[in-house]
């Protein structure tokens, strides 16, 4: 089965809840299990748990079947994000227009291509689907 792997923040502010439902639309769309990703950083001293990220995205969207909820610790949001994608095997990521300017900016700092579908393809094979913020 397709796997889509989205990271949200907790607790889910509007551009999150945007990235998301355009995550469900694509697992839909393409029969796919879903995974939501959150990263607690170790330097926020934050613990969310699975159940909180659970019970907030149904809080929103109502109860979704085949869907994994991850709670991931780590120094860097976005490598925590690629360590889930990778893991997992996903088909596909959605991210939101921001997380994709921090992922291209970390990408620049450590290779000559700051484009990060075509980084993910070559590296993770993997289909990254932005979600751009609406006004």
């Amino acid at each position: 089965m397709a796997l889509v792997v989205v990271p949200v923040r907790y607790p889910l502010t509007k551009h999150s809840r945007r990235t998301l439902e355009r995550a469900i639309e694509v697992a839909r769309e393409r029969d796919a299990a879903l995974t939501v990703v959150h990263v607690d950083l170790y330097q926020s001293g934050r613990k969310v748990t699975r159940i909180d990220l659970k019970n907030a995205v149904e809080r929103t969207f109502g109860p979704l079947e085949n869907v994994r909820y991850v709670v991931r610790t780590g120094f860097l949001v976005e490598e925590s994000i690629l360590d889930e994608v990778a893991a997992e095997g996903a088909d596909a990521v959605v991210i939101g227009g921001q997380q994709a300017s921090r992922l291209r900016r970390i990408f620049r700092r450590f290779t000559d291509n700051p484009n990060i579908d075509r980084y993910l393809r070559t590296h993770l094979d993997c289909e990254v689907i932005t979600v751009e913020a609406t006004a």
